[in-house]
């Protein structure tokens, strides 16, 4: 995987009562884009160093439009 610096995260929810997960990545830890990443959640405001899992996606800032 890879990120830059405002890209969005997209957690896809795996239980129907609980909505996919949205955030925002305000820094790449590594050189080479890869994980982890400081994350801005949009639902809270938290910021957390995230180790995206199998059900994320990361859109690039270019085309990310949620």
């Amino acid at each position: 995987m890879h990120a830059e610096v405002g890209d969005r995260i997209v957690v896809a929810s795996l239980l129907a009562e609980r909505r996919d997960r949205v955030g925002q990545v305000l820094e790449v830890r590594k050189a080479d884009g890869s994980p982890p990443y400081l994350v801005r959640w949009f639902d809270d405001g938290h910021e957390e160093l995230f180790f995206p899992e199998p059900n994320a996606l990361i859109l690039r800032r270019s085309t990310a439009t949620i």
